[in-house]
């Protein structure tokens, strides 16, 4: 089968899967509150001395919506709403401490949004200051934030590298005007050589840029252009998305028709295009949409195996505890799931008056942690052997479409394991969806609960 007609087969809805089971298949039942504190307590009983935590805060705030964005957000020019949600964060933060007998040691810590860089480099510190004081830090750790180019500072970059930060991720997603313009995301080149300049400066070892293809009025040449002048600056890192177009669940979305978009073999010629070009400059395939240079740390962890994929995307390392803090904000205690509010008001609320936000939850099942092992395993190092137990939970229909995949070129099996070939590698989603008992059960693999996979 040639790759236009795998293109129309496969490019279905499918998980990203920063999380097994997804969210829209977590079980309906929220647990309650002790119950889920047993969970976490149980993953930071058996991973902190050893392995550390992780922490993720969201910090929701953006001046400006950017269309493409399907994160959540709260778009506002009021700065003064930073240091009550700063108030919000510690205070979950320390519902969290209450529940240890020994203090958390901190691996892993990373600044999403929204927009961090909102938030004044002040802020900044009094957020780190309440998050590390009654913390250790792992010797080996890493922490990362996203910013804006057009509003990192070089006080945002040193306040945050005097907390131990050395990772920083730029939102450039295309650096073509018009293409900018649609998707309300105007940020000159220059901008972005300022502040990858000043990163580095600083001390920064490990610069991300995050990119997407599939945008509105992408061209071939757009794209090439882009990652020509990307070239210019190499950062260490680069994350090469889908454009993931949810205009049900993104009304801003709705700014641009899907006439605006290229179609399916156009997208496609967009990401060979880009694969092609970031290998040329050094770039290795690492992972789902991933790109890294040989010196980076996740290229080594790929290397080594010790890639891992949550919440916050690729990391170096697992540590069994992601902590969530901030609305919207997921977290991963490794035997269950829980999801805080993601409206502002209802989250500081409720964490304010001494409660968890919790809105959505899930305990794991011991075939949850069987099939998340497997499409962790198949995320990250390409590869699913075929265990026993593995054998028992798949069905005669799954085994199945794995043979089709094999002759159509996406993946080679043996009598023991599945390895993904380099074609494979851009239908990985459609791959890790024969794994998922859950969503294959639930027969909803065809509605808009999820952006398509190609």
């Amino acid at each position: 089968m040639n790759v236009e007609k795998l293109i129309r087969k496969y490019n279905v809805p499918a998980p990203r899967y920063t999380s097994y089971p997804t969210v829209p298949m977590w079980d309906q039942e929220v647990i309650g509150e002790q119950h889920w504190l047993h969970i976490v307590n149980r993953a930071f009983n058996e991973s902190n001395q050893q392995k550390g935590i992780s922490l993720y805060i969201h910090l929701p705030f953006c001046e400006s919506l950017c269309t493409y964005c399907g994160c959540n957000t709260r778009i506002t020019k009021n700065h003064k709403v930073e240091e009550g949600y700063i108030d919000a964060v510690l205070a979950e933060w320390q519902m969290y401490l209450n529940q240890w007998d020994e203090k958390p040691v901190i691996r892993e810590l990373h600044l999403g949004g929204g927009t961090p860089t909102f938030f004044s480099p002040e802020n900044l510190k009094r957020l780190m200051e309440g998050i590390l004081k009654y913390a250790e830090v792992h010797p080996a750790h890493e922490f990362g934030f996203e910013g804006h180019p057009n509003n990192t500072t070089e006080d945002h970059l040193k306040a945050l590298y005097d907390y131990g930060f050395r990772r920083v991720s730029f939102g450039i997603q295309d650096l073509d005007p018009k293409v900018q313009k649609a998707i309300h995301r105007i940020q000159p080149f220059e901008n972005v050589k300022l502040v990858t300049e000043a990163a580095r400066k600083i001390g920064y070892t490990s610069v991300n840029f995050d990119l997407i293809y599939g945008l509105p009025f992408q061209t071939v040449d757009s794209v090439a252009n882009t990652i020509d002048r990307v070239g210019e600056l190499m950062p260490e890192r680069i994350a090469f998305y889908s454009y993931a177009h949810v205009p049900w669940i993104k009304p801003g979305q709705r700014g641009y028709s899907e006439a605006d978009l290229p179609d399916n073999e156009n997208k496609r010629r967009l990401y060979e295009l880009g694969k092609e070009k970031l290998a040329n400059l050094g770039y290795s395939d690492i992972g789902m949409d991933h790109f890294a240079l040989p010196a980076d740390e996740l290229f080594k962890a790929a290397e080594n195996g010790t890639m891992h994929r949550n919440f916050m995307g690729y990391t170096i390392f697992n540590t069994d505890l992601l902590i969530g803090l901030g609305t919207s904000a997921i977290s991963d205690a490794k035997y269950g799931y829980m999801q805080n509010e993601k409206v502002v008001e209802k989250y500081k609320d409720k964490v304010l008056n001494g409660e968890l936000a919790m809105i959505k939850s899930h305990a794991m099942t011991d075939e949850d942690l069987l099939i998340k092992k497997h499409i962790l395993s198949l995320l990250c190092t390409g590869e699913v052997y075929f265990d026993s137990e593995l054998l028992e939970v798949l069905d005669k229909d799954a085994l199945d479409q794995f043979l089709v995949m094999q002759k159509e070129g996406l993946v080679t099996l043996s009598v023991s394991k599945l390895q993904i070939t380099p074609m494979g590698r851009a239908f990985i989603r459609n791959i890790a969806m024969v794994l998922d008992v859950r969503l294959r059960r639930a027969k909803t693999g065809s509605s808009p609960v999820f952006s398509k996979s190609i």
